[in-house]
């Protein structure tokens, strides 16, 4: 019986790590073992950042509603406590497009909500 030789199937899976790794620099791209260990980290990386990223938009729209609502006199944390408070259900990457987009409407209303919770707090 000749003896099975698996030459098909490694240099199949070469190429495909040799491919995975075609925008890395020197080695990470040409040389099998220096390829995979620089795929193996970037998938690792990429799976990692891609549950960061949501953390890092949701810090970057709270700084855009910051400096918009400081534009206009208030702070990040009465813009939010005003909007509960009112019951209005418009998330914070609604709120800092709005900022960003269109601050016109953002001012309108905050400062409308603003001034109902402050005649709803006077009344109790």
């Amino acid at each position: 019986m000749p003896r099975a030789r698996s030459g098909k199937t490694t240099h199949r899976r070469h190429k495909a790590v040799l491919e995975l790794t075609r925008g890395h620099r020197g080695q990470r791209h040409h040389i099998y073992k220096r390829a995979h260990e620089s795929m193996v980290h970037a998938l690792d990386y990429s799976y990692r950042h891609r549950r960061e990223r949501k953390g890092d938009f949701r810090r970057l729209w709270i700084m855009r509603i910051n400096a918009a609502a400081r534009a206009n006199g208030l702070s990040y944390s009465k813009v939010i406590a005003t909007l509960k408070k009112s019951n209005i259900g418009v998330n914070r990457k609604m709120l800092a497009e709005m900022a960003v987009n269109k601050p016109d409407d953002f001012i309108k209303l905050v400062t409308v909500n603003s001034q109902q919770s402050i005649v709803n707090s006077q009344e109790c």
